[in-house]
């Protein structure tokens, strides 16, 4: 039987892989000491998706560790052999980043190279997977030569990107948000490793990750946030660019199964643009429309002029390059299944 870790394993692509891979008969051990609601409050808190896990899962074992730990965290790799590390633990919030951006570098950065160092000692033969981000672009994106329609931005059909960024965009001389730079960092960490150690790892820089496991806040999580706000009559507020803003979504089962697909075959210090590409992308103004149609209610909104900083405009990833290596990886959830779900989950609790 193989062995999987999963940090971060409460949060929305941590839970989904624990489930994948125990599923592919994995013994999965999972790392998360709820941070999430020390960022967030306890409304964001990850707890009731451990209890969950530990209760559905078949052997998956938990550990309320702090990757920053090097003690802690050596002592988990020194007792389980593991053949792969997804690491999902994370400080994921642009705003959050500035109030605490010793943390939030400490967690996104040197945790992840805590989790690194660990892997080339204790599991050098296995593969590291991380969830990195395209905010390692920072507002390059913006730079683009946006036109604005009636519900969305969008380029010209003949744009060389139109189609998605892929991995050939430069991330120098733009503004990434703190946040943006610690994953920056983590993700050259992550390659740095690969190739000077020879070690089989990949970056996947996604675009926003959505799926029914998500914790949402206002500081994190689009389109559960939107949906949950709609369905209890919650205010939301939309941050510039006249809710014209388009982002790809993709579902946190097609992201893990892409991670399956790459665990399987794994190369070494690779990189990915991943999200819901041209198959799955919604702009704001477009998402608040769709879920008042299924929930048949009527959004509470504020609207601020200013955007957030190193916010995109507009974001849709290039699968292309994963697609060229794994042809066996295909999606499942489409823009409308994935706001349905989400739609059921939040009226359940309302």
């Amino acid at each position: 039987m193989k062995n999987a870790l999963v940090t971060g394993s409460g949060g929305l692509i941590g839970s989904e892989s624990v489930k994948f891979f125990a599923s592919k008969g994995y013994q999965v051990v999972g790392i998360d000491n709820d941070l999430r609601s020390y960022f967030f409050g306890e409304e964001a808190s990850t707890r009731w998706n451990i209890e969950k896990l530990s209760g559905e899962v078949e052997g998956y074992q938990h550990f309320a560790v702090d990757i920053r730990d090097k003690e802690k965290i050596e002592e988990i790799f020194r007792a389980y052999p593991f053949d792969l590390v997804i690491h999902c633990a994370a400080q994921p919030s642009h705003d959050w980043a500035a109030r605490e951006p010793y943390t939030d570098f400490e967690i996104n950065a040197y945790g992840t190279l805590v989790l690194l160092e660990n892997f080339r000692k204790y599991a050098p033969d296995g593969a590291f997977i991380f969830t990195s981000t395209n905010k390692v672009y920072g507002d390059r994106p913006n730079a683009l030569p946006l036109m604005e329609l009636e519900t969305r931005f969008e380029l010209d059909p003949d744009h060389q990107y139109f189609n998605g960024i892929d991995e050939s965009m430069p991330i120098d001389q733009s503004m990434h948000s703190l946040f943006g730079t610690s994953k920056a960092s983590a993700d050259l960490l992550v390659q740095e490793y690969g190739l000077y150690f020879g070690l089989h790892t990949v970056c996947f820089r996604g675009g926003c990750l959505t799926g029914p496991a998500h914790s949402p806040a206002e500081l994190h999580g689009f389109l559960a946030y939107l949906a949950k706000c709609i369905a209890t009559g919650r205010k939301y507020t939309i941050f510039g660019y006249k809710g014209k803003q388009v982002r790809d979504n993709i579902h946190s089962y097609d992201l893990v199964n892409a991670f399956y697909h790459f665990a399987r075959d794994p190369r070494t210090a690779e990189v990915y643009n991943i999200g819901g590409s041209r198959h799955s992308n919604i702009s704001m103004m477009e998402a608040i429309s769709m879920i008042e149609n299924i929930l048949d209610k009527k959004a509470v909104l504020e609207y601020s002029d200013a955007n957030r900083a190193g916010d995109h405009i507009w974001y849709i990833s290039d699968v292309s390059k994963f697609r060229e290596h794994y042809p066996g990886w295909d999606f499942r959830y489409n823009m409308d299944r994935i706001i349905k779900e989400l739609c059921e989950v939040h009226a359940r609790h309302v």
